[in-house]
């Protein structure tokens, strides 16, 4: 678990019981393909946060997987998959999700998992935004600058 560079020790994530796979800027890193990399040599895969709009794509061969809130571990059939509490979960868009690996007879039940403390978000809410974007009360660019 531990190397020798320069004769300073460092841990090397793959080697070790527990590995995290965090984003510095605001997507578009690779997060997902690196955690479908790792998830062979773990037995689970969690989301800890994000929303609908997060999303990676997963290449199996010649089938292409477009997730967004479903954890890409999804696909190994050894590996339980968590949606944990400060994710936000849009139940319409997950089944959705789910319909893609039913398509292709990936098994879920008992591998795949929602935190009782994950948020949830509804059509009405999206409902409510547009009204609040459309009357300008909260615009769109002022979200993303406070």
């Amino acid at each position: 678990m531990l190397k020798n560079l320069s004769g300073r020790k460092c841990l090397n994530g793959l080697n070790s019981q527990f590995c995290g796979v965090l984003g510095a800027q605001w997507g578009d890193e690779g997060k997902g393909k690196l955690i479908d990399m790792l998830a062979d040599k773990y037995d689970v895969v969690a989301r800890f946060n994000g929303g609908a709009n997060a999303g990676h794509t997963i290449k199996v061969g010649s089938d292409k997987y477009f997730f967004h809130q479903i954890p890409s571990g999804v696909l190994r059939q050894n590996i339980l998959n968590v949606v944990g509490n400060g994710c936000v979960v849009d139940p319409l868009r997950f089944l959705k999700e789910l319909s893609q690996l039913d398509v292709k007879n990936i098994p879920w039940k008992n591998r795949l998992f929602i935190s009782e403390n994950a948020n949830m978000t509804l059509k009405g809410h999206t409902d409510i935004e547009a009204l609040f974007e459309a009357s300008e009360i909260i615009r769109v660019e002022d979200r993303h600058h406070r």
